[in-house]
């Protein structure tokens, strides 16, 4: 009997020894795969809380740009910077007065391109009270244009004007164009 259970114990050792064996050889990780699993894993460069950027020339105030939070981010050495809580940018003609507000859920500044994208219910109000509604939208600060291929509402004292294809209009929302014109409501006075 004392044999029976001297050999149990035994078989019991080598088949704990074999488990941690196969335990061991497990968990290793190749080297390769760990380094393709980090340059996968997008990680941003810097951080900020409650940010204000001030955009200049010749010591005027041109933009302001306010955010709850700015992840920037390099890919390829090619820096950009997102805003995944939103964004609002205040255009000058001369500070303080307001030309135009831009309000965004969420936004992508491609720093390279100097290309802004704005996303989910974006809102431009110009000087003139008139206000541009849709989903995407474009700045080109090269070209001082703002554009888009998506669906937009133009609303303005003359009525709203509704844009199946998007819109072009200069960075401040004036000299707008819509494209694929539908179902606009245009307002008469009466005489």
């Amino acid at each position: 009997m004392i044999e029976i259970i001297n050999i149990i114990k035994k078989i019991n050792a080598i088949s704990f020894c074999f488990v941690i064996a196969i335990f061991l050889t497990a968990c290793v990780n190749d080297v390769d795969e760990v380094n393709e699993f980090a340059s996968t894993t997008k990680l941003p460069v810097q951080t900020a809380d409650s940010i204000e950027i001030v955009q200049t020339d010749s010591s005027n105030i041109q933009v302001k740009v306010f955010a709850p939070l700015l992840e920037r981010y390099i890919d390829k050495e090619e820096p950009y910077s997102i805003f995944p809580e939103g964004i609002e940018v205040i255009g000058y003609d001369i500070y303080p007065d307001t030309s135009y507000s831009i309000i965004a859920e969420y936004a992508i500044n491609y720093e390279a391109e100097k290309l802004w994208e704005a996303r989910n219910d974006v809102v431009v109000i110009t000087a003139e009270n008139e206000q541009i509604n849709t989903e995407q939208l474009f700045w080109d600060e090269e070209k001082a244009i703002i554009y888009s291929d998506k669906f937009t509402r133009i609303t303005n004292k003359d009525g709203i004007f509704y844009g199946e294809a998007g819109f072009e209009a200069r960075e401040n929302g004036t000299k707008w164009k819509l494209k694929n014109i539908k179902n606009s409501t245009v307002n008469v006075e009466d005489e």
